[in-house]
């Protein structure tokens, strides 16, 4: 028996490959498998090759395979994209109606099985997604009924009809499948899963979730890939909590109608990738301005312009610390897993309000969309805080004076009034101004305010500003990483300690205010790093570089080819290196 599984589907796009992956991984889940999905998709509505590669184990994992055991293909294309994956005796099972055949060099075993045909039998070719996972989910050997729960749990609310022949076409491929093999395939055998309940989910699943429980009730958005998801969430949930979704004109309208909420009092969101965030700078720049908390999410992808909106990059980091004209003071938290979107989208509310400033939470689209494992999450750590916002009674006062709500205090945070607030009005505009608000050109008055305003973030504490594991005192490499890559940089080094080399890691997760005192022992014992990014200009290593220093001892190791790591190109790189550096 195994320990773990790759397998993948693809097909066109509008195909039914994201609900075969669906079906099939929500039953291993019910097992108790770990799982951890990659996406492949096109830039379009419907048509494009497009696949879903699912990583199945009895333990934790956090990165996707380098090869593959099983390829589902419903069509010819599919199986040329991405036969070379396949280990050697790696299986396709494919749709016969394509008339399928092996590349030349692959060897693979080939099972074509008449999908589309089992599918257009039971009425309609929909049937089809179901009769592939069937197949699939027979050579594994796995208990059928668990498979069938799944179906009836997605299918239910379209009647019993409907689940019954879902059910039907799962069986007549399952059947099929296994006359071909003479039964469940024993090298694909998987050890039994510890069976606990476990999380399946996709990282702006959690970072909805995550607003939900930090108090979010209104996120005002427009739809930009890969962020949507994260607004899809809210509109279906917000609603049970008192809360809305707005779907915005622009990404300019929804920045500015979310610090209108947050101004108001009611904690507010938006979300977006690249493009958007580039028309949010000025509103973002109003927000640090006014000292009005908050929370934007930028799910990176491929760019510039519009890029490559359905693949991974890393490349909005500089332009998120530096983005605004003029000087802010802001927070850029990077979450690597999904207990991290959920907790950190939190963190970001409090912060946000704590600080009074602008929180850009920075995640990427394989961890944006990429459906992983996760342990159920604990509602006990959850802590609201709402900083200097007055909720009680103000104090009254005299002729003529306002609320002094940017008043100069030691720590630079002042006292939050709500409009309406007896006793609490003041100007705001985003031209200087003094402690009540009204516009002020002062010379004395504008290094004061600036001081103030950026002088909060010498103070700040976040939980957990990178994550170490260095169980070496004087490694080989210290390898670095943020946002996705933190499982697949452990796989590589799992590999690399096989072949003696010792590793230390370290996940950023707090980008600005560059965590310096935190990381800068591990860079002064390392003697060499490697600072490994989805990116062609090595935008992490340069903040290293600049806040840290060690620039002699950095190199970096760049994907900007639109695809996550993989931990063969790690290993790989790393293995050459430290032999250039024993040389």
């Amino acid at each position: 028996m195994i320990s773990q599984l790759s397998w993948k589907v693809g097909g066109q796009q509008g195909e039914g490959v994201e609900s075969t992956d669906k079906i099939f991984s929500t039953a291993l889940t019910r097992l108790g498998y770990y799982l951890y999905g990659y996406r492949h998709f096109s830039s379009r509505i419907k048509g494009g090759h497009t696949n879903n590669k699912i990583r199945i184990s009895t333990k934790p994992i956090r990165s996707i395979s380098d090869d593959l055991d099983i390829l589902v293909a419903f069509d010819q294309e599919t199986i040329d994209v991405n036969a070379h994956e396949l280990r050697e005796n790696g299986v396709i099972i494919a749709d016969a109606k394509v008339n399928p055949v092996i590349p030349e060099g692959v060897k693979a075993r080939l099972f074509p099985v008449p999908i589309t045909a089992i599918a257009e039998e039971l009425g309609t070719s929909l049937f089809k997604n179901m009769a592939a996972s069937g197949a699939s989910w027979a050579l594994l050997g796995l208990p059928l009924e668990v498979f069938n729960k799944a179906v009836e749990e997605e299918f239910g609310r379209k009647g019993a009809a409907v689940v019954e022949k879902n059910v039907e076409a799962v069986r007549k491929a399952a059947e099929f499948v296994l006359e071909l093999t003479g039964g469940p395939l024993p090298e694909f055998q998987l050890e039994p899963a510890d069976g606990k309940q476990k999380l399946f989910m996709i990282g702006n699943d959690a970072i909805g979730l995550g607003a939900v429980a930090a108090g979010c009730r209104f996120m005002p958005a427009y739809p930009i890939t890969p962020a949507s998801e994260i607004m899809e969430y809210l509109i279906k949930t917000l609603p049970k909590f008192g809360g809305t979704v707005i779907q915005t004109e622009d990404e300019i309208a929804a920045c500015t109608m979310a610090i209108g909420a947050n101004y108001g009092g009611v904690r507010a969101l938006t979300a977006s990738a690249g493009p958007g965030l580039s028309l949010m700078m000025e509103a973002i720049g109003l927000a640090g301005m006014t000292e009005t908390p908050v929370v934007i999410v930028d799910t990176q992808r491929g760019g510039p312009s519009t890029g490559l909106p359905t693949k991974q990059e890393q490349s909005d980091v500089l332009a998120m610390i530096h983005g605004t004209h003029g000087e802010i003071p802001k927070i850029v938290l990077s979450p690597s897993t999904i207990e991290e979107c959920f907790y950190d989208t939190i963190e970001a509310f409090n912060l946000a309000e704590e600080y009074q400033v602008p929180v850009i939470l920075l995640t990427d689209l394989q961890l944006s969309l990429g459906k992983q494992t996760s342990e159920l999450l604990d509602y006990n750590k959850i802590q609201i805080k709402r900083g200097e916002l007055q909720t009680g009674e103000l104090p009254a006062l005299g002729e003529n004076q306002m609320f002094k709500r940017y008043e100069f205090t030691e720590n630079g945070i002042s006292k939050r009034s709500l409009p309406g607030q007896k006793y609490g009005i003041h100007h705001v505009t985003g031209v200087e101004h003094a402690e009540d608000g009204r516009p002020s050109e002062s010379p004395v008055n504008r290094k004061k305010m600036m001081d103030k305003r950026l002088g909060k973030m010498k103070q700040l504490k976040v939980t957990n500003p990178i994550l170490v594991d260095a169980p070496h005192e004087e490694p080989d490499l210290l390898i670095i990483g943020m946002g996705s890559t933190g499982g697949t940089i452990d796989e590589a080094r799992r590999r690399l300690a096989d072949k003696g080399m010792k590793t230390n890691h370290i996940t950023v997760r707090l980008l600005h205010p560059f965590p310096v005192e935190e990381i800068k022992p591990y860079l002064e014992k390392a003697k060499t790093v490697v600072v490994v990014e989805n990116n062609a200009t090595a935008q992490l290593a340069s903040l290293i570089k600049l806040n840290v220093g060690y620039a002699d001892k950095i190199k970096s190791m760049l994907k900007y080819d639109g695809n996550p790591f993989l931990p063969a190109e790690i290993t790989k790189y790393c293995q050459e290196l430290n032999l250039v550096w024993q040389r």
